[in-house]
């Protein structure tokens, strides 16, 4: 059922024909699609988690900073399948940006279609 949910949500995503920005796509979704990391369920367990924009950036920014399992907001049994983050070797501002890019690609307000 969960791989079902998974193949639909990447299906919903990349039909809409939506380019990642280059850094996100550079550092972050080109390691996340070679070893299968659903980024989409990522993240909508930090929008789910975190709630605002603001606290999820912060949070991300704190964990790419410093990947532990303790610091990620994924549970243990996420790192049974999915290999721990290694450390980006990015400057603050990249990554600042970087971040505000994943955030603005994977926003769930941006794909509502809501008619006046």
């Amino acid at each position: 059922m969960v791989n079902k949910l998974l193949i639909f949500v990447l299906f919903v995503t990349f039909a809409q024909g939506k380019e990642a920005p280059p850094l996100v796509q550079q550092n972050c979704l080109n390691c996340h699609m070679q070893q299968k990391i659903p980024s989409e369920f990522i993240y909508r367990r930090y929008l789910m988690k975190l709630s605002t924009r603001e606290r999820i950036a912060k949070h991300l920014f704190s964990y790419l900073k410093n990947p532990k399992i303790e610091n990620s907001i994924m549970p243990k049994q996420f790192f049974l399948k999915f290999p721990k983050k290694k450390a980006l070797d990015l400057n603050d501002t990249i990554l600042e940006e970087s971040i505000e890019q994943y955030l603005n690609y994977f926003d769930v307000q941006r794909k509502l279609n809501l008619k006046d």
